[in-house]
């Protein structure tokens, strides 16, 4: 697709699925660094991939490299970032951009200061249901916004024997199904109706305050059985589920549920847009779909078809009707997006894709819920 090489960081879940998206775009991945030199070496083996990096700053210094994509740990993301757009590489970072907003407020100065593109990988927004319904929302379909509710629900931290890094404080930040699935839900519906939440009242709630932490770590989403011989007893204090009452830019209201233990859901993204005309239904478990309810006529599905679309979703939609995309195909697509703008060049552009800008306003909000929980009382941005 386009003449630029680039590195992976991290080999665990989000490796992967970013290595198969650039393949299937024609962007070559040129290297990998893993948390250590052998896994490294190991991984690059494995995926054939060229070279096996023993720390960062190889990486960078390889001249093959001018694009960086970050799927370590949250904790090292404002590190490796800021460190990759010195070097003057592109950067597309897994979300959350940062530990915290004066991090994030940092690295958006960075990313606005120089001709390089910076952006955090909010995929769901390219489903091209989703798409669509932003131009639905966008052209006055709707009529005026009046709620604004849904969720992201999944499973697979249900059972206190249940874990991975992302249970952790240290690793992840103070906020763990918030700040890891709510703010797709955040960005999401923001981006479709181009409103800001501006108030916000939450209640969160950790149910296993200690979990069993088992021999090695867990991948993410793995699928695997996780060992049941525990070696030891951890502390959690962490989020596993939790509410949000919302208030949007133009008075709309809303509401946001997040769990991480609702048996059954396996990645459950979900949003009804309410307006004065019409509303929206989405339901990412079945991604090309999108319900559309009306007050004096029938209700309707559109289902994902180019030739039914809208003409930006169309531009991101790669198969014919009848052909389903989904979860894999929103990694390729918002890849899409950053890669034709490096290679359009005009870096003062307004971009399409999820900015350091946008990384940085969700973590505001994740500050705004942690301390609306904490004093529990209504926070406003």
């Amino acid at each position: 697709m386009h003449e630029i090489g680039v590195a992976v960081t991290g080999t665990g879940f989000m490796g992967p699925t970013h290595i198969e998206a650039l393949r299937r775009l024609g962007i070559p991945v040129v290297g990998v660094m893993g948390s250590s030199p052998a896994k490294s070496a190991a991984f690059a083996e494995r995926m054939n991939i060229p070279s096996a990096y023993a720390d960062f700053d190889e990486l960078l210094a390889d001249p093959a490299v001018q694009a960086v994509h970050l799927t370590t740990p949250n904790r090292w993301h404002f590190e490796t970032a800021k460190a990759a757009l010195l070097a003057g590489k592109h950067v597309l970072c897994e979300k959350p951009l940062a530990m915290n907003s004066q991090e994030s407020a940092e690295l958006t100065e960075l990313a606005a200061s120089v001709n390089l593109a910076a952006g955090v990988n909010y995929n769901y927004r390219f489903y091209p249901i989703c798409l669509d319904a932003r131009e639905r929302v966008r052209r006055g379909d709707l009529g005026d916004i009046y709620s604004i509710v849904g969720g992201y629900v999944q499973d697979w931290l249900l059972y206190p024997t249940d874990y991975n890094w992302r249970v952790l404080a240290s690793e992840g930040g103070k906020l763990r199904a918030v700040a890891d699935i709510g703010t797709h839900w955040l960005d999401l519906v923001q981006s479709i109706t181009g409103l800001e939440v501006e108030s916000l009242c939450a209640d969160l709630y950790t149910v296993h305050t200690s979990r069993q932490r088992p021999t090695g770590e867990v991948e993410t989403f793995s699928g695997k059985v996780q060992a049941v011989d525990a070696t030891e007893t951890i502390p959690i204090d962490t989020e596993d589920l939790g509410g949000v009452l919302l208030r949007f830019s133009n008075g709309a209201r809303g509401q946001l549920w997040v769990s991480q233990m609702t048996a059954g859901r396996k990645n459950r993204l979900s949003f009804e847009i309410g307006g004065a005309e019409q509303a929206l239904w989405f339901d990412g478990e079945n991604p090309n779909e999108l319900w559309i309810g009306q007050r004096s006529q029938p209700n309707g599905f559109l289902i994902k078809d180019p030739g039914l679309l809208g003409e930006t979703a169309r531009s991101y939609t790669a198969y014919l009707g009848g052909h389903a995309e989904g979860y894999p195909d929103s990694f390729k697509m918002c890849f899409k997006a950053f890669y034709d703008y490096i290679a359009a060049g005009d870096f003062a552009a307004p971009p399409f894709f999820p900015t350091f800008a946008d990384g940085h306003r969700e973590i505001v909000l994740c500050e705004a819920i942690l301390k609306s929980h904490e004093e529990q009382r209504w926070i406003k941005l």
